[in-house]
């Protein structure tokens, strides 16, 4: 959430372009961006998994670090937070000091499930099932105002519109100042450069405290003198073991709050992008949803599966030990990577084929696994499978019209732009 360290650039685009078989094993970094960004990385995880599951990797732009590349030892890893710890961070990048953002998945027991815990009543099954009229709501005012046979960008009309209403309802934001939300978000995850959003680490930070810093204080001040409420902001200054936390943990309570805005924003709104690229990619699975409305509650955790909208998690070892035959020692990085995870064809059957049908679509490591599964996967889902609702209703077809740009990143598996065209019934 703050500057970062990466070392001085070097030669690490040996992979880019290459064939899997082409670089040697003990030269693989998964780090690079690029990778990502051509959708080229799944073919890297295909040959770590058969040859070298637990790799090693010595030298990266984020330092050395291990690679889990297979389901099981993923769900090792997330099962044993205390050999495995989230401090310092979730992602292979590294804070420096104490610029960064304290938040509830980067923290240990006790200190996780407290804070977890405080805000887990505004995702309940009770609170989603009053919310699902308000999606449905929304999601169908958005599509009713899409125009017909004209090529338009979905992530931005579509993905990007439904979830900054979501974000602005779950934090009683502003509504006519909901894109605020996703621009916070999209600066948080920007590797800065000359095609991004931000041009230096520097600049990420001078916006959080220029705009994100005095508009979250703003509205702290204004919950915690109401009567609590069920918005995420009420309930962190009303919790028992959050309430002190903007006024003496000021930067955890930031942390906290991006937490959930790139939460609540990337893994919902590149998974509605993704859907319309897989059902493109897959028209006899398209066919097969038009036909039958009622598959989409399987669809749903497939296309999540599927997209996979974060790459990766980060545990840091507290002591030396095993894993899959390979000495891991204290204090090394160890990255889950989720993305390999769910193509891993010795658990999930034929893992690079989208079938929307699957018997089991919610095995997958998309939301995490143990004491740090995703907060908000059932409101992740919901929102998606009630805006395939209402589309299957209006659109014989949204039609894919080029290949869409994807993000520049490693951790995040998005895209930027997706150009389309609908088709009327």
């Amino acid at each position: 959430m703050s500057a970062v360290i990466e070392k001085p650039k070097k030669k690490y685009k040996h992979m880019v372009g290459k064939d899997p078989y082409e670089v040697a094993l003990e030269d693989y970094d998964l780090t690079q961006r690029e990778l990502f960004q051509s959708d080229t990385v799944c073919g890297f995880f295909d040959r770590m998994r058969k040859e070298d599951p637990v790799h090693y990797c010595k030298d990266s732009k984020f330092g050395p670090y291990w690679s889990v590349t297979k389901f099981n030892d993923i769900m090792e890893v997330e099962g044993n937070p205390e050999v495995y710890s989230s401090e310092p961070s979730i992602s292979i990048m590294d804070p420096l000091g104490d610029s960064e953002m304290s938040m509830f998945i980067a923290r240990d027991e006790p200190v996780h499930g407290q804070q977890r815990k405080t805000v887990q009543g505004s995702v309940a099954p009770k609170n989603l099932a009053n919310m699902e009229s308000l999606i449905r709501e929304r999601a169908g005012k958005i599509l009713d105002e899409l125009p017909i046979g004209e090529t338009f960008n979905w992530v931005d009309k579509v993905s990007i519109e439904l979830t900054g209403q979501m974000l602005a309802t779950l934090f009683d934001f502003p509504f006519e100042e909901r894109r605020k939300l996703t621009y916070w978000s999209d600066v948080v995850t920007a590797v800065p450069g000359p095609q991004s959003i931000v041009s230096s680490y520097d600049e990420t930070q001078t916006i959080l405290k220029t705009e994100l810093v005095p508009a979250f204080f703003k509205l702290w001040t204004e919950r915690v003198n109401q009567p609590p409420q069920f918005d995420l902001i009420s309930m962190l200054a009303h919790g028992e073991e959050t309430k002190n936390m903007a006024t003496e943990r000021p930067m955890e309570y930031l942390g906290n709050l991006i937490l959930l805005i790139v939460g609540g924003n990337d893994t919902t709104r590149n998974s509605i992008s993704g859907s319309v690229l897989f059902l493109n990619e897959n028209p006899d699975q398209y066919q097969m949803l038009r036909d039958n409305p009622e598959l989409v509650t399987k669809f749903v955790p497939e296309v999540i599966r599927y997209q996979t909208p974060l790459t990766h998690m980060r545990r840091t070892a507290t002591q030396d030990t095993v894993l899959n035959g390979k000495q891991i020692k204290k204090g090394d990085k160890v990255i889950m990577w989720y993305l390999s995870g769910n193509r891993d064809e010795d658990v999930i059957d034929r893992p690079y084929e989208f079938i929307i049908d699957r018997d089991r679509p919610r095995h997958h490591l998309s939301f995490g696994f143990g004491i740090h599964r995703c907060m908000g996967n059932r409101l992740a889902e919901m929102q998606l499978r009630v805006v395939w609702e209402e589309i299957l209703k209006r659109f014989e077809r949204v039609e894919l019209v080029e290949q869409p740009k994807r993000t520049y990143s490693n951790f995040i598996r998005g895209y930027v732009e997706m150009p389309v065209k609908l088709h009327a019934k």
